[in-house]
C-alpha cells in the first residue's frame, strides 16, 4: 500500500522494501534492525512461551516490567504491536485539530495520520542547520506535534532540554525513540519523564533485538492518554511470544546488553563514518554527529549509486522518499567492521564506474 504526499513521497516505502523477494541475497545496509538477532537466550525464552497459546495473552506481567524498567506506574504503559501500532492508535484515538510532524522522519506517524484523515502540516528541518531542531519553527497554535529522537534517517540526537521546550498545555508532545536504546547511556531520553505537559514517548523492541517480525513495542504517557490510547486498541493486541519478549528485553541483563551493544554501535559507526569520509573527492557527505545505528549520507547522483550498490550485492536504503530530502541521499544502517570494508570497497566501484569503451 502507498500513502504518497503531493510532492510524491511514498511515506509508506521502508527499508525492507530493498532487501525482499530479488534483494534476499543483498548485504543489507537498507534495514535498521541490529544484525544476527535476536540472541540465542531471547529466541529460547520466546519458544517456551509456546506452550501457553492456547489461553487469551495476558499482558499485566509483561506492563509491569516495563513500567518497572522505567520507574513508573502501570497506568502509564500501553503494550503495542510494535512502535507502528502506536502512531495509528494516536491518529485515531486523539481529537486534535492541527497536528504537526517534524521531518525528515520516519513517515509512518504522517502516514498514519493522514489515513486517519487528519490534514498534516510539516516542519522541515535544513541540511545546512544539521537537521538540527528549533522548536520556534514548530507553530504556536500545533497541537499535535511528532519528532523522532535519535531521528530516523538522520541520525540527529537532539537534547532532552530543546524537546521539552515543544511541551505545552493543550499540546500531545509525540517522541519517537525506538533507536534510544542504541544510544550508549540513552542519553536525552524522556522515557520516565512524568512532568512533561502532553508527553508521549514511543520505543521498540523490535530494532535492538530483531523482533520486527513478532511486533512488539510500547506507549508511556500519562493515565488519562494511555486509557484513552487503550479504547482504541483491538482486543489482545500482543501476542503471548511477544509479551514474553517484552520481559525478556527490559530485565537487567537484557538492559546490560543492550548498552553493550550500543557501544560497540558507536566504534562501528565511526568505521563508516571514517570510510564514507574518504570519499570527501567524490562528494559524499556524512550528517553529523550522527548518533542512532545508521547515518544518512548526501552524495550527486545517489539514486544511481544505490543501483550499482545492488548490482554489486549490497542494499542501501533509498532517502527520496523521506520529505525534506531527494534522490541525492541514502541512509546506511551501520554493520561490523568487515561488512562496512566490504561496502566501502563496493562503494568505491560504484562512485568509479567504468567508461565505455
Amino acid at each position: 500500500m502507498r500513502t504518497e504526499d503531493a510532492a510524491g513521497h511514498d511515506l509508506r516505502h521502508h527499508g525492507d522494501a530493498e532487501v525482499r523477494d530479488g534483494g534476499a541475497a543483498l548485504v543489507d545496509l537498507a534495514v535498521n534492525v541490529r544484525a544476527d538477532t535476536p540472541p540465542a537466550w531471547l529466541r529460547e525464552r520466546i519458544a517456551a512461551s509456546l506452550t501457553g497459546l492456547a489461553a487469551y495473552p495476558d499482558a499485566r506481567a509483561a506492563r509491569a516490567a516495563v513500567a518497572a524498567r522505567h520507574g513508573l506506574p502501570v497506568e502509564r504503559v500501553l503494550l503495542t504491536a510494535g512502535a507502528a501500532e502506536a502512531f495509528v492508535l494516536l491518529a485515531r484515538a486523539l481529537k486534535v485539530r492541527r497536528p504537526v510532524v517534524v521531518h525528515p522522519q520516519f513517515t509512518e506517524p504522517e502516514a498514519a495520520l493522514r489515513d486517519a484523515g487528519h490534514t498534516v502540516d510539516r516542519v522541515l528541518l535544513r541540511a545546512e542547520d544539521g537537521f538540527r531542531l528549533d522548536p520556534a519553527a514548530v507553530p504556536e497554535d500545533a497541537d499535535l506535534v511528532v519528532v523522532g529522537n535519535p531521528t530516523n534517517p538522520t541520525s540527529v540526537l537532539h537534547p532532552a532540554s530543546v524537546i521539552v521546550e515543544l511541551a505545552r498545555p493543550g499540546r500531545v508532545l509525540v517522541v519517537d525513540e525506538a533507536f534510544m536504546d542504541a544510544v550508549p547511556g540513552e542519553r536525552e531520553a524522556l522515557a520516565g519523564r512524568t512532568g512533561v505537559p502532553g508527553l508521549v514517548v514511543l520505543r521498540s523492541l523490535t530494532k535492538t533485538w530483531g523482533l520486527a517480525g513478532l511486533r512488539i513495542g510500547y506507549v508511556l504517557s500519562s493515565p488519562e492518554v494511555i486509557a484513552e490510547l487503550e479504547r482504541a486498541q483491538p482486543l489482545w493486541p500482543v501476542s503471548t511470544p511477544a509479551l514474553a519478549a517484552a520481559v525478556a528485553c527490559v530485565e537487567p541483563r537484557a538492559l546490560a546488553e543492550a548498552e553493550d551493544a550500543a557501544r560497540r554501535i558507536a566504534a562501528d559507526r565511526a568505521h563508516l563514518v571514517a570510510g564514507l569520509d574518504s570519499f570527501a573527492g567524490h562528494g559524499v557527505r556524512v550528517v553529523r554527529p550522527a548518533e542512532g545505528p545508521f547515518v544518512l549520507v548526501r552524495m550527486t547522483g545517489a539514486s544511481d549509486v544505490r543501483r550499482r550498490l545492488r548490482a554489486l550485492g549490497y542494499a542501501v536504503r533509498r532517502g527520496d522518499t523521506f520529505p525534506g530530502l531527494d534522490g541525492d541521499w541514502l541512509r546506511l544502517a551501520v554493520r561490523d567492521r568487515g561488512t562496512v570494508d566490504g561496502f566501502v570497497r563496493a562503494l568505491s566501484s560504484a562512485l568509479s564506474p567504468p567508461t565505455a569503451p
